[in-house]
């Protein structure tokens, strides 16, 4: 049975981020609000915690999870060739609706799905998903929908189509937006905005002069 949380009541908020991270440490499933739509969390280092996400979800190996973080520092064991436009575009929007594809530490054992080597990172603008982030470590963390259903803004439309696949339900009340975060791929020499999302490619020109965009 899954447990819910109400995050705007102090005693209840710290007991469910506490039972939350572990539930995750034990390679549960949780849902969290973040500053764009609630997500499906697991331990991004359980490759049996992921996959349950992903089945959780209905979706393929082929769309592999985002991780998010807590901290930019958390950056330092998770990637690596990240290059100083990219360290720009995490002091620019950091933390926000920016995802950044780069490429994983080769010594990570993880299994995030078909990444080709490369991991899609954020660090959410939320206080309830960054409180469990910093008390858990990354996560992989994907929208708490059934594929092909809209992304939840709110905490009951997560539980309505997720249900007992979850553990427990983090309730912040409905998030701020609907709107995705922009991702942009910073594996090559130049930035690569992938999918246009809550930052524009003009706000992220305003950092990165020579962005590119994805046909």
């Amino acid at each position: 049975m899954a447990r819910r949380y109400d995050c705007s009541d102090a005693t209840d908020r710290k007991t469910g981020l506490r039972e939350a991270a572990a539930a995750v440490r034990r390679g549960e499933l949780v849902v969290l609000p973040t500053d764009t739509v609630y997500g499906i969390g697991a331990d991004a280092f359980s490759s049996e915690a992921v996959g349950d996400l992903l089945h959780a979800k209905g979706r393929g190996r082929g769309m592999p999870s985002p991780v998010l973080v807590g901290s930019p520092n958390t950056l330092h064991g998770l990637v690596t060739d990240f290059s100083e436009q990219a360290w720009e575009l995490v002091d620019a929007f950091w933390p926000g609706a920016l995802t950044l594809v780069a490429k994983h530490q080769p010594s990570l054992t993880w299994d995030l799905g078909e990444t080709r080597g490369t991991v899609a990172v954020r660090m959410p603008l939320h206080p309830v998903a960054i409180e469990l982030l910093s008390e858990f470590g990354p996560m992989a963390v994907s929208s708490a929908n059934l594929t092909g259903h809209p992304a939840p803004q709110t905490c009951d439309a997560a539980q309505e189509m997720l249900g007992d696949s979850v553990s427990v339900y983090l309730d912040g009340g409905p998030t701020p937006a609907d709107v995705p975060s922009s991702i942009v791929d910073v594996t090559g020499k130049v930035p690569v905005l992938l999918r246009a999302g809550a930052i524009s490619a003009e706000q992220l020109r305003e950092v990165v002069p020579d962005l590119e965009v994805a046909n």
